[in-house]
């Protein structure tokens, strides 16, 4: 049963990509905000392409407590499967106690271009935008808000280097 979930696990975490990603840290205290677009393929063959604009906000204490708290996710699970997903994720990462993660996101706009063709206009209209915090991510519908829970724990994962080092130079850690 457990190499069943860690497969699954695996399977689920390669079907998602951030095909744009942003290389930014986050804040080590208060709140970091990580807009994004969201492409979700077809659920067979023929059809539509789905693309959902939204942000997802962490919050990192002001004060921090003992190591018992708990992650808290606000907006991100349609379903009991989805939330049990990932509780296996976090048991086996890094400790994301103490966080707050909300995610926001607009309507989904459906479009007949392909992930690909969908991917592609939306880097060249954030090239032409000279914007460089907006991540695009792409995702079977099904694993939708996995993506936003993957790309969430990396850029978490990504700022832990410098967020120790800026807590080590103001005094909190020796």
């Amino acid at each position: 049963m457990r190499f069943d979930d860690e497969q699954r696990f695996r399977e689920a975490w390669d079907a998602i990509a951030i095909a744009r990603p942003v290389h930014y840290g986050l804040f080590t205290f208060g709140e970091s905000v990580l807009p994004y677009y969201l492409v979700c393929g077809a659920a067979t063959a023929g059809e539509t392409v789905s693309i959902t604009k939204g942000e997802v906000r962490i919050t990192r204490p002001m004060i921090i407590t003992p190591d018992n708290a708990r992650p808290e996710f606000r907006n991100f699970f349609e379903d009991a499967d989805e939330e049990q997903f990932v509780e296996f994720l976090l048991a086996r990462t890094a400790g994301f106690s103490h966080l707050k993660f909300d995610n926001t996101s607009g309507p989904a706009k459906i479009v007949s271009d392909s992930v690909e063709e969908v991917v592609s206009k939306l880097n060249r209209q954030l090239d032409d935008e000279e914007e460089d915090q907006v991540a695009i991510l792409t995702a079977p519908p099904a694993l939708a808000h996995v993506a936003l829970i993957r790309y969430a724990a990396e850029r978490v994962w990504s700022s832990a280097a410098g967020n120790v080092q800026e807590l080590r130079e103001r005094g909190f850690l020796p």
